[in-house]
């Protein structure tokens, strides 16, 4: 059987890619599509060093760096993409791949980590924070994400086969496209993040990139007003600056840490922390296999990834408020004794890569029969 991975672009190595990297190794033989591939020499190991067929935009100017300036390009772009002669299909895909032109011989499979959020329900968002709000250069904008979006419609029915990467993203897939989906979970490596041998310590935990949705701020805000607890932050980003402005003496503020700093600390810490509301979310599900317990905002994927049933692997807050959160961290400091590693650890190895790559292979074996 002869198999085609198309995923949107290869510029970094993210949370798609680390799902992407394990259906590259389901399907070793597989041709790599995108529509532009800028990884470096000697960082490619996780797509096996692959070559990768790539699209008109790859070639245009200042591609590599201002790559989503082309979005408005890219179903064009990926339409264009030669795929004949393949007998399956697997589209990893979160704005185009999908859009991918099979015949009636070929299966296609999508891996949908979500539909094209800033087309739709972050439309407002989007143009907000991109200055597109108003003025003519707004109204352009608007109209060019309309087109997005029957665009996006459209070229869901190519799909033969839905999977998608939680129940909440099921949900949305369900709403945009009025498609059905299977779930299968992301792929967390809990071969790598494992409980430590040393005591815990007096701190809590929160890593992410300093991005508005990731409410960073949020949770700085929280212990300056509890100032009889630490908190740790691990992470970079636009508003790095910001939050180190809202930290209070008892919040530290690390910067990027490597994947052995972050391990280092989620072993230590006395829970995780996590406010953001994410398609599924892979930071928390990294701290439970750690045997760190986590307290999450209660929407979106950690409703999937933390069993807050008798509090056994964390605390759910149900608002993105300081109130809210610090109600939670109290809560936590009552009932810590309930949290085992052992909870946690188990948990955690629901979404395992190895039953990653079980799922997927078994669900595209009988998808091709």
């Amino acid at each position: 059987m002869k198999v085609a991975i198309v995923h949107d672009w290869l510029v970094t190595y993210a949370g798609a890619e680390r799902a992407l990297e394990q259906i590259v190794a389901c399907y070793p033989n597989a041709d790599l599509f995108a529509m532009v591939d800028f990884i470096p020499a000697g960082k490619r190991d996780f797509i096996k060093n692959k070559r990768t067929a790539t699209s008109l935009i790859q070639k245009l100017p200042w591609a590599q760096k201002k790559y989503r300036a082309y979005l408005p390009l890219m179903p064009f772009a990926v339409e264009q993409l030669d795929i004949t002669g393949y007998d399956l299909v697997i589209s990893s895909s979160h704005a185009v791949a999908k859009g991918v032109l099979t015949g009636p011989a070929q299966t296609h499979i999508c891996y949908c980590y979500s539909p094209m959020r800033y087309a739709w329900d972050l439309q407002f968002q989007y143009l907000a924070e991109s200055g597109l709000n108003a003025g003519v250069k707004g109204w352009l904008a608007r109209r060019q994400l309309h087109k997005l979006r029957s665009w996006d419609l459209q070229s869901s029915f190519r799909v033969d086969k839905f999977i998608a990467i939680s129940n909440f993203i099921a949900g949305r897939i369900k709403k945009t496209y009025r498609r059905n989906s299977a779930v299968i979970y992301p792929p967390v490596d809990t071969d790598f993040f494992t409980p430590g041998h040393l005591p815990r310590e007096d701190f809590y935990l929160t890593a992410s990139r300093m991005v508005p949705y990731k409410k960073i701020d949020l949770i700085v805000k929280a212990f300056a007003g509890t100032p009889d607890k630490k908190l740790v932050v691990i992470g970079d980003g636009p508003a790095m600056n910001k939050i180190k402005k809202q930290a209070a003496e008892n919040v530290t503020i690390l910067g990027y840490q490597n994947s052995a700093a972050l391990k280092s600390y989620m072993q230590k810490a006395k829970a995780f922390i996590f406010a953001a509301e994410e398609d599924f979310g892979i930071a928390p599900v990294e701290a439970q296999a750690c045997g760190t317990p986590v307290i999450a905002y209660g929407k979106g994927g950690a409703l999937e990834t933390v069993n807050a049933v008798a509090n056994k692997t964390g605390i759910l807050f149900q608002e993105q408020s300081v109130e809210s959160l610090t109600a939670a961290l109290n809560m936590f400091e009552d009932n810590v004794e309930k949290f085992t590693a052992e909870n946690c650890r188990a948990n955690a190895q629901r979404f395992s890569t190895a039953n990653f790559k079980q799922n997927l292979t078994e669900f595209v074996a009988e998808v091709v029969g």
